[in-house]
C-alpha cells in the first residue's frame, strides 16, 4: 500500500503542527498512520486533494475499540504459539481442501482437531474432516498437512480481518484514502498535536562608546521530531500568535439516547364517521504581522585567525550565523519559514537559525523595587530592527567576549523596543520610604452644605547610595497610578504605560535622594450647620474662606445655636411641667383622706391654695412654651434666610 511523505511542517506555540504530504502515487489506496491520541484533531482537519485529475473517494480508519472488541464478530480465533491449531478449531464445520503431503488433497468439511497433552510432537495431533460427497470421515495426522485452502467465503474474509487486525497497533490507528484507479498526483494536509516550538537567543554586545555600541541578535528555533518516520529536506515554518484551538471528539462513535415510547393498551372502537374535506391541503402544512524566511547562508566568511583563547565576537558571529529573511502579511499570525529543507530524524530535535540582526544599543541601569529589591539592574536597551516580530525566548548576553548573565526577551514587534535585564548591579543599594495624607485645597457653601475639595497626596522616598569610586546614573521606575498627577517632583526622563522612569546621577561614594510625589483632587460635602464656629475660624485663617463668607456662615451658625438653646429650654420647660403633674397627684392624694372640719380642714385649705399656684405656673409654662416656639421659627426662618443669600 502506498505511504505519503511529508514535504512541509509548520509548528506552532499552542501544541499543533500543521502538516503537509505530497507525492505522484499509482493505485486507489494510499495509508497513513497516526497515534491513537492524534486521530480527533486529524478527523477535524484532514483535507485530501487529487491535483492531477482523480478523485478521492473516501477516507477510512479503524473505530476506537481494543483488538479483543474488533474481534468480538469475528468467526476466526488465533494465538500467538499456536496458529495452525487455532485456524483448524475456528473452521469446524467449514468446506475447506486439505493439501497433505506427497500431492494429495482432501476436501470436505473440517469436523475439528484432537489435540495429545501439551510438549508432545505435531505429528500427534489429529485432523478430522468429513469427506465432501459422502458420509465418511477421514482422520488425518496433522503433521502432513501442507496447506489449507478455505472454500467458505465468510470464514475466508474473517480470516482476512483477522490478519488485518492483527497488523494494527493498540497505540497507532490506519487511515486509509481511496482513490480512483490510475495515477494521482496526491496531496494531503491535516493537523496534529506537535511539541510547540521554542526559542533562544544569543547577544553579543560590543562597546564602542560610554554605555552605548553595537549588539548583535542571533535566534534560534528549537523543534522536536516525535513523528514515526524521518523528516527529510522538509519546508519549515515556525509561527507565532494566539489562533484558535480545541479538542473536538470525533473519533469515538456517539449514540444519543432516545426516550424509551412504550406500546399503549388500546380497545377496539365502534366504527365513527367523518365528513370529507373538500378543500385541499396547503403543500407547506404536510501578519499583520510578517512572514519570515530565514536560512543560513550557503557560505560565510572564514574565521580571522584567533589567538590561543578564541573569543566571542560580533563580526565573527555574523559571518559565521547569517540569516537571510523576507516578510509577507499573514493576519493577525507571524511566522519563520526555514528557506533551506531542514532534515530531522525519528525521535530528534534540531535547532534552526531564525534571527541575525546587528542594532546600536545603550546599557542602563534601570530599578524597579517590585521587580528586584534594594539595587539596580544592568540593561542594554535597543530596538528592534530586525524587520522581524521577536518571540518570548530566553537570551545569553555576550560582552567584550565573556558571558556577563541572562534574561528573557520579551515578546517584541518589528520597530519595538527591547530592554535586556542581564545583570545585577551591587554597587548602588536603594532603600524607599512612602506616606499618604490629605491636604484641603478649597471651601465652597452650596446651599445647606459646605463643599470641600482636598488633595489626596502619595508620596516615595528613593535613598540612592553608591559604594563605587565612579558616577552612577541610574533610571528610577515608579508605577504609574490612574488619575494621580505628578507635582513637586523633577520631570520624568521616560514614561511607559505603567511606569514614570527618573534619571537620578550618584556621585562615588554619594547619595542622592529623589521624592515623587503624586495627587489626586476629591470633594466631599457636609451639612453646614453641623460645622463649629472654632472650624470655620481655622479655614478662615488657612485662606480657605473669604473674612465676608465667613462672617455670613458665622452668624448662620450663631442663629442655630440660638435655636438649639431655645430647643433645650422647651425640654427643661416640659421637665417643669411633669414636675408640678406630680405634686398636684400628690396634694390631691393628701386631700382625699382629710375631712372639711377642724385642723384637718385648714389643712386641706392650705392644698387647695397649693393646687390654685400649680395652676398658675402651668399657665406660665405654657406661655414661655409658645413664646419658645414662635421665637424658633422666627430663627429657623433667618436661618433659610442667610442660607440662601450665601
Amino acid at each position: 500500500m502506498t505511504t505519503l511523505p511529508i514535504t512541509h511542517v509548520t509548528l506552532y506555540k499552542h501544541g499543533v503542527g500543521f502538516f503537509e504530504r505530497q507525492a505522484n502515487v499509482s493505485g486507489q489506496e494510499v495509508e497513513l498512520t497516526f497515534r491513537v491520541e492524534e486521530m480527533n484533531d486529524v478527523l477535524k482537519s484532514l483535507t485530501a486533494m487529487d491535483q492531477g485529475g482523480g478523485q478521492v473517494l473516501s477516507v477510512n480508519y479503524a473505530t476506537p475499540q481494543s483488538r479483543e472488541e474488533r474481534l468480538a464478530g469475528s468467526s476466526v480465533h488465533m494465538g500467538d504459539t499456536r496458529s495452525l491449531q487455532d485456524l483448524m478449531i475456528s473452521l469446524r464445520g467449514r468446506p475447506v481442501r486439505l493439501l497433505l503431503d506427497q500431492g494429495e488433497s482432501v476436501e470436505g468439511r473440517l469436523v475439528g482437531i484432537d489435540e495429545m497433552p501439551q510438549r508432545q510432537p505435531l505429528d500427534t495431533t489429529l485432523v478430522s474432516i468429513l469427506v465432501s460427497g459422502g458420509e465418511r470421515v477421514e482422520t488425518l495426522s496433522l503433521g502432513r498437512l501442507r496447506g489449507v485452502e478455505i472454500l467458505d467465503e465468510t470464514a475466508a474474509g474473517d480470516l482476512r480481518f483477522f490478519l488485518d487486525t492483527a497488523l494494527t497497533q493498540e497505540d497507532y490507528r490506519r487511515v486509509v484514502i481511496h482513490l480512483t484507479p490510475g495515477d494521482h498526483d496526491l496531496a494531503v494536509h491535516y493537523v496534529a498535536p506537535a511539541p510547540t516550538w521554542r526559542v533562544s537567543y544569543r547577544l553579543v554586545a560590543e562597546e564602542e562608546e560610554h554605555h552605548r555600541g553595537q549588539v548583535l541578535l542571533l535566534g534560534w528555533g528549537i523543534v522536536d521530531n516525535r513523528l514515526e518516520e524521518d523528516l527529510e529536506n522538509v519546508s519549515l515554518s515556525l509561527v507565532a500568535g494566539m489562533p484558535i484551538s480545541f479538542r473536538y471528539d470525533l473519533y469515538t462513535p456517539f449514540t444519543p439516547e432516545r426516550p424509551l415510547v412504550k406500546e399503549e393498551a388500546r380497545v377496539a372502537a365502534g366504527p365513527v364517521g367523518f365528513e370529507a374535506q373538500t378543500l385541499g391541503v396547503a403543500a407547506d402544512q404536510v501578519e499583520r504581522a510578517p512572514v519570515m524566511r530565514a536560512a543560513f547562508a550557503e557560505g560565510g566568511a572564514p574565521a580571522p585567525a584567533m589567538p590561543a583563547r578564541a573569543k566571542m565576537s560580533r563580526e565573527a558571529l555574523a559571518g559565521a550565523a547569517q540569516v537571510a529573511t523576507s516578510g509577507e502579511a499573514l493576519g493577525e499570525l507571524f511566522q519563520y519559514v526555514i528557506a533551506t529543507p531542514v532534515t530531522i530524524g525519528r525521535g530528534q530535535s534540531a535547532m534552526v537559525p531564525i534571527v541575525s540582526a546587528g542594532m546600536p544599543y545603550r546599557k542602563d541601569l534601570l530599578y524597579n523595587g517590585n521587580k528586584l529589591a534594594a539595587h539596580p539592574v544592568a540593561t542594554l536597551r535597543f530596538q528592534n530592527e530586525s524587520h522581524l516580530t521577536l518571540e518570548r525566548g530566553p537570551v545569553t548576553v555576550v560582552e567584550k567576549g565573556e558571558y556577563v548573565g541572562e534574561a528573557v526577551l520579551p515578546f517584541t514587534v518589528d520597530g519595538g523596543e527591547v530592554v535586556v535585564p542581564y545583570s545585577v548591579e551591587l554597587g548602588v543599594k536603594v532603600r524607599e520610604e512612602a506616606g499618604s495624607g490629605r491636604e484641603i485645597q478649597g471651601l465652597h457653601i452650596r446651599a445647606t452644605y459646605l463643599i470641600i475639595e482636598e488633595w489626596d497626596v502619595r508620596w516615595r522616598e528613593y535613598r540612592l547610595t553608591n559604594s563605587t569610586g565612579g558616577p552612577m546614573i541610574v533610571l528610577v521606575e515608579h508605577p504609574r497610578t490612574a488619575h494621580y498627577d505628578l507635582f513637586d517632583t523633577p520631570a520624568p526622563a521616560e514614561r511607559t504605560a505603567e511606569q514614570y522612569r527618573f534619571e537620578v546621577e550618584v556621585l562615588g561614594r554619594g547619595e542622592t535622594v529623589l521624592r515623587v510625589q503624586e495627587r489626586r483632587l476629591l470633594r466631599r460635602q457636609e451639612e453646614l450647620l453641623r460645622q463649629s464656629l472654632e472650624g470655620l475660624e481655622k479655614f478662615h485663617r488657612q485662606g480657605l474662606l473669604d473674612r465676608q463668607t465667613h462672617n455670613k456662615a458665622a452668624e448662620v451658625l450663631r442663629l442655630w445655636a440660638s435655636i438649639a438653646e431655645n430647643e433645650q429650654r422647651l425640654k427643661d420647660l416640659e421637665t417643669d411641667r411633669q414636675k408640678i403633674y406630680a405634686a398636684q397627684q400628690q396634694i390631691q392624694g393628701n386631700m382625699g383622706a382629710l375631712s372639711t372640719a377642724g385642723k384637718e380642714g385648714a389643712l386641706r385649705t392650705q392644698y387647695v391654695d397649693q393646687l390654685a399656684a400649680s395652676e398658675e405656673q402651668l399657665k406660665d409654662v405654657g406661655q414661655q412654651e409658645a413664646d419658645l416656639k414662635a421665637e424658633i421659627e422666627r430663627l429657623k426662618q433667618e436661618v433659610d434666610k442667610r442660607l440662601r443669600a450665601l
